[in-house]
């Protein structure tokens, strides 16, 4: 591959920051494949940020919102993913704060529905845990599945 030099790695990375939302590890990463030096990495991510192509907090309120709306993750699973992007816990609390448990519930409910209809089992708490698994695996807090459950259950599907 040929070499870049730091004004190219620039250009390139401001036309990947306007076109979607990365976070700040996102493009170290990328200038660490690129084998951009330290310092130049340095310049490259304060320009990105003053410029503001890349802003965490604002990575973060986005990604906690298509992941919840677009890909119905809870919680847990949310977090762990913006750990994997090395966004701490002082950015990504706040944003969570933000999201009440009604949100979750309104988006669990419907797909615990669909899934409530195509779990096998014996009995109904045979049922009942197996859904709690599969919600446990998409994210949710136990608080947030257990309202659902019981919501169900009252509905008697």
């Amino acid at each position: 591959m040929k070499e870049m030099t730091e004004q190219q790695a620039l250009y390139k990375l401001a036309a990947l920051c306007s076109t979607a939302e990365h976070c700040s590890w996102e493009m170290l990463e990328k200038m660490r494949k690129w084998d951009i030096p330290d310092d130049a990495q340095a310049r490259i991510m304060a320009y990105l940020a003053r410029e503001k192509y890349i802003d965490d907090s604002r990575y973060c309120r986005f990604f906690v919102n298509d992941k919840l709306k677009y890909n119905g993750w809870g919680r847990r699973k949310i977090e762990q993913a913006l750990r994997l992007k090395h966004i701490g816990k002082d950015i990504s609390d706040p944003v969570f704060d933000a999201v009440e448990d009604e949100q979750y519930l309104e988006i669990l409910r419907p797909m615990a529905q669909r899934k409530w209809k195509t779990i096998k089992a014996v009995s109904d708490y045979e049922r009942s845990v197996k859904l709690i698994r599969w919600a446990m695996a998409r994210g949710y807090s136990l608080d947030i599945i257990r309202k659902c459950v019981d919501n169900l259950s009252d509905i008697e599907l």
